[in-house]
């Protein structure tokens, strides 16, 4: 009995040890970089700071080897390997992401970090993504299920506003919590959590701009008679470059594909590549998503070029939502509101059909 007791008491010693080493571990770690900060004078060196010209204050400098000009050898010259914490990546922005960076005390390999924030944030229902920095090459790689390599220092970005609202405090309470149990896992070291408050006010405010500018223009093309017929459709759609999507409509992109406007089905039945033989119908939309355009009046010239072509060729009308007639009053009118919107965002530096406007004004 006493043997069996004395081997617990050894066990629950071993497993205290190796808690202690780990949490000293980080402990230790923490420790040397505050230390690094608190010597660091706030009085100007010019001896220690970089000429014109030279690394900035936030870039990682790493030791380089240079020739001795007298004796010929390599000698190391260490300018002082900075610990900052990396700025975030290009690819993210302090606008529209909630942005927290942690420092991983060893090199943590992708797959681990990936399966654990997969278990940890597994429900958001906003996008979130993870880069990994890249010491070597001194720049963000960001992370996927295939991803490969350890890094030090990981980034989690969570967007807080796509056409669905902004983020509730639910989501932004996982998403920090699950970011901070993730680098507890692997004794990492988040280097900032944002403020709750002020993140969900920042959001909030960004949705209120974002459903100002939210505007979808939509003109129709109907029958004055007979159904258009699926096939014929096609056949005008195509000679002019539009090429039928999955979401069951035609899309008219630009040369970098992205969509200019699209032309739909009125009627329930959606355009698709092996029904359009027998699809019979009294009407259809072309529409324009003014955010995601980059040129909205470029855009809305060739969507009228198209209606005006396909309503010829069917014997079809051009009209608007109320069926009526859209003539060039109505069309020049159209024309100013695209101009004002997009002029709105451009003021707001969102440029309509950028990247980041993409990402808002995503469902």
């Amino acid at each position: 009995m006493d043997s069996e007791l004395q081997i617990g008491l050894a066990a629950l010693g071993v497993a205290a040890v190796v808690s202690i080493v780990g949490y000293n571990k980080w402990q230790e770690r923490k420790h040397r970089r505050e230390a690094e900060l608190a010597f660091k004078s706030e009085h100007r060196d010019v001896l220690l700071e970089p000429n014109e010209g030279g690394a900035s204050a936030d870039e990682r400098l790493e030791p380089s080897v240079v020739r001795g000009e007298r004796s010929g050898h390599a000698a190391v010259r260490d300018p002082g390997l900075r610990k900052a914490t990396p700025r975030p990546p290009e690819q993210v922005d302090s606008r529209v992401d909630c942005i927290i960076r942690i420092e991983s005390i060893e090199p943590l390999e992708a797959p681990r970090l990936w399966a654990a924030q997969s278990e940890q944030l597994m429900g958001i229902s906003k996008p979130v993504r993870w880069y990994g920095f890249d010491d070597a090459q001194n720049v963000w790689r960001e992370l996927n299920a295939h991803s490969a390599g350890a890094y030090h220092w990981f980034c989690a970005a969570m967007q807080m506003v796509d056409r669905r609202g902004p983020i509730s405090e639910s989501d932004l309470m996982h998403f920090s919590g699950g970011v901070q149990r993730v680098a507890e896992a692997f004794f990492a070291v988040p280097a900032e959590v944002p403020s709750s408050g002020e993140t969900l006010r920042n959001a909030a405010e960004l949705d209120r701009f974002c459903a100002g500018v939210d505007v979808q223009i939509g003109i129709n093309i109907v029958s004055s008679g007979q159904p258009f017929a699926g096939t014929k459709i096609r056949a005008l759609a195509e000679s002019n470059g539009l090429v039928i999507g999955n979401d069951g409509a035609f899309h008219a992109c630009d040369e970098d594909g992205n969509t200019l406007f699209t032309l739909s089905n009125m009627e329930a039945n959606i355009f698709a590549a092996d029904t359009m033989r027998n699809i019979a119908t009294h009407g259809m939309t072309l529409l324009i998503d003014v955010p995601r355009v980059p040129n909205g009046v470029f855009a809305f010239e060739r969507m009228m070029r198209q209606a005006s072509q396909m309503a010829d060729a069917l014997q079809g009308v051009v009209v608007d939502d109320n069926r009526s007639p859209l003539g060039p009053e109505a069309a020049n009118m159209i024309r100013n509101q695209i101009q004002h919107f997009q002029a709105q965002m451009a003021s707001g530096s969102m440029a309509a059909g950028g990247q980041l406007a993409m990402r808002l004004f995503s469902d």
